[in-house]
């Protein structure tokens, strides 16, 4: 069996080396293997920055290729970004930052807030408490009522994200983006705030708010949560409209752990106020996020795979649905600054909300309480 033997680098082969045919021949970003005088296979060096060993062993009527590649042991670990097929998530510059964009911002804003408060949240001229009302005639259980609110905020949340490629080319994005934002506010208070009202409302299972760590625990899932929950403060200005909205293929900072971090962080929400309050309807209120989250799963790839095609494909392939799963079988290679990707303006103001909601909770529940849903 006839073999040869070749030890290459970034730089190009000598001229007299392209003279064989049983060796390879090489540009600066590919090489190319002659298998016979009418064949050729092109054989690409992702790792054009590194050396490379390659044995080529032939034996009549075909050949056996090995590539082994001698890298630094940290670079094994490190997935080149240049491969990225996917958006940076959460990447901010401050110098790309407009200041009018920011002020229509406040504005919007501001005016959503307004307009939500007149038209649904005020019991003198809004209809939350009509549809509150409305769904309790169907059941005097606030578990039946919990799922059913839930039920409609999802078709109606889900059912637009659906329709969303169809409504965009008719109305435009910026216009559905309002429409979407418009109907699917206004059922997340009211379903937030039906949760809040009637969280201790329920049977009571068990009692462990008294257990020592308890609180610790719940509150470390509950403040994690948020990292996962939020991924759409990628980029504030698309939810308000201000830029132009659009379908995102993230695949860095919180996409290399799961593909589906709102999912994950609605589980681990779900779980803490569980396990915390412990009685009937924060369970079935759990029952009813997870399984439209769950359902946001399945509805998100396939947005994405008729959006993206073959890149989401890519994507998809070296994420995971499950925390972790594409980083331990390794399918995900995480770069050597990894954590740099969390250290972005976004993340810390996750941080602040997170942080702020959890103190301003007592200022929550009164302000639910007087709405009477």
């Amino acid at each position: 069996m006839a073999s040869s033997f070749l030890l290459s680098s970034t730089t190009s082969f000598p001229s007299n080396h392209h003279s064989s045919p049983s060796l390879p021949t090489r540009t600066a970003n590919s090489i190319s293997i002659r298998l016979n005088p009418k064949q050729t296979r092109p054989f690409h060096n992702k790792f054009n920055s590194s050396p490379t060993i390659l044995f080529l062993l032939s034996s009549p009527p075909g050949f056996d290729l090995v590539r082994t590649s001698i890298r630094d042991a940290d670079a094994e670990t490190e997935q080149d970004s240049s491969l990225l097929v996917g958006e940076d998530s959460a990447a901010f510059e401050l110098g790309q930052q407009k200041l009018s964009s920011w002020l229509y911002f406040s504005v919007i804003l501001g005016t959503v807030l307004f307009v939500l408060n007149v038209a649904w949240i005020d019991n003198s001229t809004g209809f939350g408490k009509a549809l509150v009302d409305a769904v309790s005639t169907v059941s005097g259980s606030h578990e039946v009522v919990m799922l059913i609110l839930i039920f409609i905020f999802a078709c109606v949340h889900s059912g637009l994200a659906s329709l969303r490629d169809s409504g965009e080319k008719f109305i435009g994005e910026r216009a559905y983006r309002v429409l979407f934002a418009g109907v699917s506010l206004p059922l997340a208070v009211t379903t937030v705030v039906y949760f809040i009202n009637h969280r201790y409302d329920g049977v009571q299972l068990w009692q462990l708010q008294s257990t020592p760590g308890i609180h610790e625990l719940v509150w470390i899932c509950n403040f994690i949560s948020f990292f996962f929950l939020y991924p759409s403060t990628f980029n504030l200005l698309e939810v308000a409209a201000v830029d132009k909205p659009k379908l995102h293929l993230w695949e860095t900072g919180i996409i290399r752990i799961t593909r589906h971090p709102q999912m994950v962080g609605q589980v681990m929400w779900c779980l803490a106020h569980t396990i915390w309050i412990g009685n009937s309807v924060t369970i079935a209120a759990s029952i009813g996020l997870i399984a439209h989250h769950l359902f946001g799963v399945w509805n998100g790839d396939r947005r994405l795979a008729l959006r993206y095609g073959e890149d989401f494909e890519l994507v998809k392939g070296r994420t995971s649905v499950v925390p972790f799963a594409a980083i331990i079988d390794g399918r995900q290679k995480l770069p050597k600054d990894f954590y740099k990707e969390f250290i972005r303006v976004p993340y810390l103001a996750i941080t602040a909300l997170t942080l702020g909601a959890y103190f301003a909770h007592p200022l929550m529940q009164a302000a639910s309480f007087r709405f009477h849903w």
